[in-house]
């Protein structure tokens, strides 16, 4: 009788942790731009969760002509200003970027993306990782994601 009512009490308390872990739990919402053509796809721009914000990866496209511009420094700036304006949407800058990955197929155009990467910062860049990868969606030459910290 008496294991009875510790089960009980032991089960009693997991349940309430669990409705209590409910009633905390971190509120999340997605931040989304316009996409034109790709506006279907399924998932968000980006998710805030707290003070920290996820984007998704993102290339240099035009979502109205599901096309990159022919210039790859041209990529890199449509991709960024991308970036600019998903971040502008959560109230924040380049500058509040933590972590970055860029998938690249072709490590040829590092040196070519870090040109145009630098001057959209002001302050200290971001970690970041730059990963050699396979052909990426629409034939873009950079995709990439990102956290950002308030």
């Amino acid at each position: 009788m008496k294991t009875y009512h510790i089960l009980i009490a032991v089960t009693l308390i997991l349940l309430g942790s669990l409705s209590l872990a409910q009633e905390f739990r971190t509120p999340r919402h997605a931040v989304n731009l316009p996409r034109g053509e790709a506006a279907n796809l399924p998932f968000s721009d980006a998710v805030m969760v707290g003070n920290t914000l996820y984007i998704s990866g993102r290339g240099g496209i035009d979502f109205k002509t599901m096309k990159t511009p022919d210039d790859p420094k041209d990529e890199a700036k449509l991709m960024l200003d991308g970036f600019k304006s998903i971040l502008a949407t959560a109230e924040m800058t380049m500058d509040d970027l933590v972590f970055v990955t860029v998938y690249c197929p072709d490590l040829a155009l590092y040196k070519v993306f870090n040109e145009v990467y630098r001057t959209y910062f002001s302050k200290d860049f971001p970690a970041r990782a730059f990963v050699g990868s396979g052909p990426l969606l629409f034939g873009m030459r950079f995709e990439m994601q990102a956290i950002a910290v308030r």
